[in-house]
């Protein structure tokens, strides 16, 4: 995994801590949704699922079965794809080898 892909797992992870009210950074708050409409979020970027999960590093199957309501995105994965879906590019830059 690369340095920035392991940055924003880390950062994911703190975020979902700080959600369940674990001791974590001071001074910012973080509102992870719920519920995330997948599907939505990966037409409104204009892709496939396949072209989707490998452009963010999930597998296609996982697209599926978030999309089909097989599964439900755990809370790390909802804080991804609320950034996905709100900075698609600052995303696609952290994630590219370099």
């Amino acid at each position: 995994m690369s340095n920035a892909g392991r940055r924003m797992l880390k950062s994911a992870k703190e975020a979902l801590a700080y959600a369940q009210g674990k001791p974590g950074r001071a001074g910012f708050v973080v509102h992870i949704p719920r519920d995330i409409d997948v599907r939505s979020v990966r037409r409104r970027m204009g892709m496939s699922q396949a072209t989707f999960a490998a452009h963010f590093g999930v597998s296609p199957r996982t697209v599926q079965d978030w999309e089909q309501g097989h599964r439900a995105p755990s809370g790390p994965a909802r804080a991804f794809l609320t950034v996905i879906d709100r900075e698609p590019e600052a995303v696609r830059r952290a994630l590219q080898l370099g």
